[in-house]
Order: C-alpha cells, then structure tokens, then sequence
C-alpha cells in the first residue's frame, strides 16, 4: 500500500461495504482538502487525518486518491450538465437562457464549491490523463452553450453586436465562476439572489441613469 497508489486484491465483502452516507462524508472531507491544498499536495493520510481515520481505512472505502477526485469531479460535473441541458432544451431567448445558466451556475457554486475551486485548479493538468479526459469534453460543451448563447442573443438584437462575442464569454464565465474564490454556503445572500444582482450588473450596468 502506498500514499498515492491503490491496494491490490482489496476484495470487500457484502458486509464490508461503506454505508453510502459514510462515503459521501468522506468524498465532502476529501474536496475540502484538495481544494485547500492541491491535488497532488495531498495525501490519503491527510485525507484520513481530517476524516478521523487511519489512512489504512480509507482505502477500505476508495482505492486511490485519484478514485476520490473521479468521483467529486464527475458528480459536479453531471449535476452542473443535468441543469445546464434543463436550460437548453426549454426554448427560452437568449436572455432568458443567459439569465438561466448564470443562476444554474450559482446554484452549482452553492452546492459543490470545494469541486468547483478543483475544477479550476486542476483541470489543466488532469485534462491529459485518460481518466479525466471527460474533463475537456465538459469544457468544449460549455463553451458552446455560453458562446452559443452569446452569438445568438447577438444576432436576434438581444445583446450588442459590437462586442466580441468570445471576449465576452470569458468575461461572464470569469466573473460567475470565480466567486467559488470566496462564496461560502449560508451566507448573506442565497445562490438565486447573488445570481440575479450579477446578473444585473452585467446586463444593465452599474451606473445610475441619466
């Protein structure tokens, strides 16, 4: 058995299973770690430490470390796809779907930010090996959800057709997806309130008008 590797012949029997509940409780401790410290900064034995384990039982539950990140990383990212699609599928101007994804995206902040800090963190890296390389295709669809968006909204008169539609793109996905930087569930606002004040400023400015 090592830190980072997977214990071979690690048979468990019917009886030996993790109680779901006790698993999600270790894959919650295991985001807040690595988003804290990096993924290749930390080691199941942090992991466990924080879990109030032995790092030899948490290979009871999870082969690796890397299984851990598989399975905080592909449960955001379903959920965020399963709500995105949701906005996509139902017809809606590009306003409309604009307004719509930027708040899916907040309740998403809400619901898995050590994930999101992750995701952001380690996808560069991780996009590469064979076993996130659903990482990229995530990214590909987002953009052309957000792009695509952004371009239609231009074409039907809704948003300005003199911006760059890439430039803005980023600009909205940075603005929306950086505030995991600082967002923290419970707080002053709900997911649903930050989104539509965000929402206001990008749409119509912050300044007073004349």
């Amino acid at each position: 058995m090592t830190e980072n590797g997977s214990v071979p012949n690690s048979k468990k029997t019917t009886t030996e299973r993790p109680a779901p509940e006790r698993r999600g409780e270790l894959l919650a401790t295991a985001a807040e770690v690595f988003a804290a410290q990096g993924y290749n900064a930390t080691t199941v034995r942090r992991i466990a430490e924080e879990a109030g384990l032995l790092a030899g039982s948490l290979y009871y539950h999870f082969d690796s470390k890397e299984s851990m990140l598989d399975e905080i990383l592909s449960a955001f990212l379903d959920e965020l796809w399963a709500g995105y699609d949701a906005v996509l599928a139902a017809g809606l101007g590009p306003r409309e779907t604009l307004e719509a994804l930027v708040t899916e995206s907040f309740r998403e902040i809400d619901r898995h930010r050590p994930a999101v800090a992750i995701y952001q963190k380690e996808s560069p890296h991780l996009a590469g090996r064979p076993r996130f390389g659903y990482l990229a295709e995530s990214q590909r669809r987002f953009e052309e959800a957000w792009l695509g968006t952004i371009e239609r909204g231009a074409a039907e008169g809704a948003f300005r057709a003199d911006l760059d539609a890439r430039l803005t793109y980023r600009f909205l996905r940075d603005t929306v997806w950086v505030a995991a930087s600082w967002y923290r569930p419970g707080g002053q606002h709900a997911p649903e309130e930050i989104a539509r004040q965000y929402l206001s400023m990008v749409l119509d400015g912050i300044a007073v008008r004349e």
